[in-house]
């Protein structure tokens, strides 16, 4: 019934072991690999877009909502183009010519998106590798080939 010293040297060995990791790792400074997140776009090859559907902050955080809202869109309700409110978002280029250029957003990673953000490489595996996202899109799309700068 004498056991409370060999209980207590017990606890102590546990306590020591399972802690170590924090103890050895005490006063290191850890910082994460300071990298570019800055998406590469193709400004020449954009078919005339000269901004994104969104700003950039709103796609940096929802881009996967929008996406998501675009399938349903086109899949459930057959609604090819972006609208608001109804109405088609039409896109004018070149407002000071007789032949005014106008271009529709199709909902579609391809078709839009991929204008612009050409290089999945550079543009989408930049950030998700970063965060260790994996992205199902490309389970269903086709790859872009990539565009080699």
């Amino acid at each position: 019934m004498n056991d409370k010293p060999q209980i207590i040297i017990g606890i102590i060995a546990f306590l020591v072991i399972f802690s170590s990791p924090l103890w050895i790792n005490f006063g290191k400074h850890f910082s994460a690999e300071a990298i570019d997140l800055e998406p590469s776009l193709n400004k020449t090859k954009n078919a005339g877009f000269h901004s994104c559907i969104y700003n950039s902050e709103y796609m940096r955080k929802n881009h996967m909502s929008v996406l998501n809202e675009w399938r349903q869109k086109v899949v459930r309700e057959n609604q090819r183009f972006l609208t608001i409110e109804g109405k088609p978002v039409v896109y004018t280029i070149n407002k000071n010519t007789p032949d005014e250029l106008h271009i529709q957003f199709e909902m579609s990673l391809n078709k839009t998106c991929m204008k612009c953000h050409e290089s999945k490489q550079e543009f989408c595996d930049k950030c998700h590798n970063y965060l260790d996202v994996v992205p199902y899109c490309w389970d269903c799309h086709v790859r872009p080939e990539e565009v080699i700068k």
